[in-house]
């Protein structure tokens, strides 16, 4: 069994192609080779080529086929390294082209490529239940501190108008959901809570929510944060707030700005990360490598 506990180990365990190639065909069929265009075809491995070939459809594949490491020049022993890193800590784009040697956008793009993977069903497998805190953030600074001339009008207390709003969902010892939302309107968020959390739950929350229709599916608990009320018997929102400062830590310590069309990548990150906080280190990147299969992003996909 090959163990690892952080990237050193990982380095020396993973040396070349070869072991990486390995590994990952172990984790991804455990010593059954599938072809991923027909799962019922034999397979048979071509050494001129170092590919396997479906005998079925004649196509020939890899371990990488199917996969967002698909038609990538990258070797997966760098692949390796970024995941191991961004499966238990965030790095920017241009400290990973520094340390694994390829530019800031080919960087770029393989974190994306990886954040786009992190969004796997598997991570968040049953709906969310007993105790859940629900609460919005805005992400992006404040207008006051603006220069005159990047001032934001009317752009106040709730507005959306100049910042990123976002929705959470956390239950007490248990998964995180965030949704990256156009607004913050009852008509937007009460939708979202119904798809994730189990109807009957407790459902804990601010002032905010005090008349929305929740208390029709879920016992609806809040505080009143306006008269300075964090917590009332159970009912709080601290937990959740406190993952919105350790996700603004993030985003403003490491990346400085993270734009609207791809904030969600980097919520689904975060939340990757939060959910297995149990795990150690080798299993978190075993969980990244697998959620990798079946997801497909290109470039053109990414920047259209």
């Amino acid at each position: 069994m090959i163990k690892f506990d952080n990237l050193f180990d990982l380095q020396k365990v993973f040396p070349t192609e070869e072991s990486c190639i390995r590994y990952f065909e172990e984790r991804r069929w455990k010593g059954n080779i599938i072809s991923p265009f027909d799962p019922t075809s034999d397979v048979y491995f071509c050494p001129n080529n170092n590919k396997w070939r479906c005998r079925n459809t004649g196509k020939y594949f890899t371990v990488r086929t199917g996969t967002v490491f698909e038609g990538s020049k990258i070797p997966l022993t760098k692949w390796f390294w970024v995941i191991c890193v961004l499966s238990t800590d965030s790095i920017s784009c241009y400290k990973l082209a520094e340390y694994i040697k390829v530019n800031s956008k080919t960087a770029w793009f393989m974190t994306q490529r990886l954040r786009y993977g992190f969004k796997h069903p598997e991570f968040v497998k049953d709906m969310l239940k007993g105790f859940v805190e629900v609460d919005e953030t805005f992400i992006g600074g404040k207008n006051k501190n603006r220069h005159w001339d990047k001032k934001v009008p009317h752009s106040q207390g709730r507005s959306w108008k100049d910042k990123l709003p976002a929705l959470g969902i956390l239950q007490r010892n248990g998964e995180l959901v965030i949704r990256v939302i156009p607004n913050t309107r009852l008509s937007t968020i009460e939708p979202i809570i119904e798809e994730n959390v189990k109807q009957g739950s407790n459902i804990l929350t601010d002032e905010w929510y005090r008349y929305s229709k929740l208390f029709r599916n879920y016992n609806h608990q809040w505080v009143n944060h306006r008269a300075k009320q964090y917590v009332k018997g159970k009912a709080s929102t601290n937990a959740i707030e406190n993952c919105w400062k350790h996700l603004k830590k993030m985003i403003y310590g490491t990346h400085v700005l993270i734009s609207r069309k791809h904030a969600q990548k980097y919520m689904d990150e975060f939340a990757f990360r939060f959910n297995n906080r149990k795990h150690d280190n080798q299993e978190k990147f075993d969980l990244a490598l697998l959620s990798m299969i079946g997801k497909r992003l290109t470039y053109q996909q990414l920047v259209s």
